[in-house]
């Protein structure tokens, strides 16, 4: 299977072609029609599987231009090393793609951050507690979020983050499409998908 049998727009496709990649892992492969579907979906892989551009390129696929403010989709990651490597994965498949993204992360100043939030964006990279500080602070808007993405949730878990997790899940229109990964399946996780998720499908890779 290549790239070229997934039903991509040409924009994309070009910047995929760019990037050297011919053919999806395991995992690119079965989320790309799972997550296009709309369905909420729960992927289980290690780091180093390729699971970013598993969510970002169907995330890209259907995200149409549009020139409101407020961001469609949101993606968390536990750390600012994290939200830098997804905000330059997605500039770097969006390369023919008009998409606005946007990274934030505690340890920097919020008000700067708070600024570049009221230009406008598309899809919001953050880490959970900044993100949680920005809704609250009603700066970041999240009546139009129409995807979520919480990437790497079992390290969050661990880092301490359930809290704002389960607050920011509360914070987010009900319609809403969830994708999540984690790299094992642990009690709290399941507890999370059990309680915000609606019948997911599960998308299981070995270790690479």
């Amino acid at each position: 299977m290549t790239f070229n049998d997934f039903d991509l727009s040409n924009p994309l496709r070009n910047g995929i072609e760019e990037l050297g990649f011919a053919q999806p892992t395991p995992i690119q492969a079965e989320a790309f029609p799972i997550i296009r579907s709309g369905k909420d979906v729960v992927g289980i892989a290690q780091t180093g599987t390729g699971k970013t551009f598993a969510y970002l390129v169907p995330i890209l696929r259907d995200l149409k231009f549009s020139k409101q403010q407020n961001p469609r989709v949101l993606i968390s990651v536990p750390t600012r090393e994290l939200v830098l490597q997804v905000v330059e994965e997605v500039e770097k498949l969006a390369t023919y793609i008009n998409v606005r993204v946007l990274g934030v992360y505690g340890g920097t100043n919020i008000n700067t951050q708070k600024q570049a939030v009221a230009q406008g964006t598309d899809i919001i990279v953050a880490t959970p507690g900044r993100l949680y500080d920005l809704i609250l602070s009603n700066v970041l808007k999240t009546k139009s979020i129409r995807q979520l993405v919480i990437d790497e949730v079992d390290v969050m878990l661990d880092l301490g983050f359930r809290f704002q997790l389960l607050n920011i899940f509360d914070l987010l229109p009900e319609r809403r499409q969830n994708i999540m990964f984690s790299a094992t399946m642990t009690e709290d996780v399941d507890e999370m998908i059990q309680q915000f998720f609606k019948s997911p499908q599960k998308v299981s890779i070995a270790v690479s």
